[in-house]
């Protein structure tokens, strides 16, 4: 089989490609939509720097492969509310910025779906996100920040 056709929802529009069934998410993200803010880091799923949101939850976009969002709503770092973003940047959490959309990724989802959003558990939301400027402690404080904002 050299390809499959899928669609799904892509921050939020409708789309539909062919692809090949070996194809990752993250491949298809950057090279056939344009989307370059999801970065590959590890290639393996262990770093987090590819991480969108496949139906809400955190997934790291390296090891899912393109077909496996059929039918699914994916949301990259391109389609997150703009107030994530302007937290991490107000709170000094964007360094390098290497693993920033990954984090951003993941902090939105876990906001939009949680209802605990004290440090303990936004530091959850970013376990498998790793980062080697800000030692976690400005990305957290973002996180808080975006979660003050986003449940007022």
């Amino acid at each position: 089989m050299d390809s499959v056709e899928i669609a799904f929802r892509l921050n939020g529009s409708p789309v539909r490609c062919a692809v090949p069934p070996t194809l990752a998410l993250l491949e298809l993200l950057r090279d056939r939509f344009g989307l370059t803010g999801t970065k590959l880091g590890c290639g393996e799923g262990e770093c987090g720097a590819c991480t969108v949101l496949v139906d809400g939850e955190a997934r790291d976009a390296c090891i899912t492969l393109a077909v496996d969002v059929d039918g699914r709503e994916v949301t990259t770092v391109e389609g997150l509310p703009a107030a994530v973003q302007r937290a991490f940047v107000a709170n000094g959490a964007v360094q390098c910025g290497f693993c920033s959309p990954g984090m951003e990724a993941a902090v939105a989802g876990w906001v939009a779906r949680e209802k605990a959003l004290g440090r303990a558990d936004l530091a959850r939301a970013i376990e498998g996100n790793l980062c080697r400027c800000t030692g976690y402690v400005k990305i957290l404080d973002a996180a808080e920040a975006f979660a003050r904002e986003s449940s007022s």
